[in-house]
C-alpha cells in the first residue's frame, strides 16, 4: 500500500485569512484603547509610573474579577509583547439594567445630563436612553474617581473612559484581587487600624462635600499590607446640592461602623457622624 503526500502549497496560494499575523492581537486580545482616548477620558497627572501608555501595547483579557446587576468587572493586562505591563480592572457597565441606581430616586437630586435629549431618554428608558444612562454612570464613577484620588483618598487610579468601559487600577497581588472588608476576619490592631482608615476616608469625602451614598463593607477593599480602598463610586452624592445628602452620609457611616462594632470595635456611630458634619460648617 503506497500514498502520495500532496505537493506543498506555495506561500502565495495560501488564503490569506487563514495566516495569523504574528503582530495582530490573538484571542481575547485587543490593541490598547489607550490611543483612542481623549486627554478629558484619561486619569490625572501625575499618572503613575507602573501605568502603560504605549500604542504598541496590547489588552489583554484574563478573565472575571466580578458581576454586578449593572457592571461587570474584568481583569486586563495591558502590555507590549515581550515587557513587563500592568494590571487593569475593565468595568463595563450594561446598557440593559440599571435600575438599582435608580432604587432611590434621591440619588438623582443635584446632578443633571449635560443634554436635553439624554436625560429625556434615560427617562424614558428607550433603547438609546439605556446605553444613555450606562455611560451617564460610566462618566459619573470616573469623574468620582479622578476628584477623589486628586483628594487623596485611597481609591483605584482612574486610567481611562472609553464609552461605558472604565479602566482603572487593579487593587490586589499579581492577578489575585485584593478581598473585601466583609471576607475578611480582622481582630485586634488590625480591625482598629482598618477602622481609623475607614473614618478616615469618610472625613475626606466630606471634607470634599460628598459622601460615597452606599459605603460598605462590601466595597472597601484591604491590601496585603492593610491598605483600605475605597471602590464603587458612580452614585456618589453632592451634600450641598443633594438635599438628602446628609441622610446618604449618616448611612454610610451607621452601615460601617455597625460592622465594625459587630467584631469588638469600640467605635460610635453618631459620634463619627458628628465629627464628620464639624467638617462640613
Amino acid at each position: 500500500m503506497s500514498f502520495e503526500l500532496p505537493a506543498p502549497r506555495h506561500a502565495l496560494d495560501l488564503d490569506p485569512q487563514s495566516v495569523l499575523d504574528p503582530d495582530e492581537p490573538g484571542p481575547d486580545q485587543r490593541w490598547s484603547t489607550w490611543p483612542q482616548t481623549t486627554p478629558s477620558e484619561r486619569g490625572p497627572l501625575p499618572r503613575p509610573d507602573w501605568l502603560v501608555t504605549a500604542a504598541a501595547a496590547y489588552d489583554t483579557e484574563l478573565g472575571v474579577v466580578k458581576t454586578g446587576k449593572e457592571a461587570d468587572v474584568f481583569l486586563l493586562e495591558r502590555a507590549i509583547p515581550g515587557t513587563a505591563g500592568c494590571f487593569l480592572a475593565a468595568k463595563r457597565y450594561r446598557s440593559s439594567q440599571h435600575s438599582d441606581f435608580h432604587r432611590e430616586g434621591r440619588y438623582e437630586e443635584g446632578r443633571r445630563m449635560r443634554r436635553s435629549r439624554d436625560a429625556r431618554a434615560a427617562a424614558r428608558k428607550s433603547t438609546y436612553g439605556r446605553l444613555v444612562s450606562a455611560g451617564h454612570w460610566a462618566t459619573s464613577e470616573f469623574d468620582a474617581l479622578c476628584s477623589a484620588w486628586e483628594a487623596g483618598i485611597p481609591v483605584p487610579y482612574p486610567v481611562q473612559l472609553s464609552g461605558t468601559e472604565l479602566l482603572m487600577e487593579f487593587i490586589g497581588t499579581g492577578r489575585t484581587a485584593a478581598p473585601r472588608l466583609a471576607q475578611t476576619r480582622l481582630r485586634g490592631s488590625e480591625l482598629q487600624g482598618a477602622a481609623e482608615q475607614v473614618i478616615a476616608i469618610l472625613t475626606s469625602f466630606a471634607r470634599s462635600g460628598y459622601a460615597h451614598g452606599d459605603l460598605s463593607a462590601y466595597n472597601l477593599l484591604i491590601t496585603d499590607e492593610g491598605r483600605v480602598v475605597v471602590i464603587d463610586l458612580p452614585q456618589i452624592v453632592d451634600l450641598a446640592a443633594n438635599p438628602h445628602g446628609l441622610d446618604f452620609l449618616h448611612r454610610d457611616v451607621v452601615n460601617v461602623c455597625t460592622w465594625f462594632a459587630r467584631r469588638g470595635s469600640d467605635i460610635d456611630a453618631e459620634e463619627v457622624f458628628a465629627g464628620l458634619l464639624a467638617q462640613l460648617w
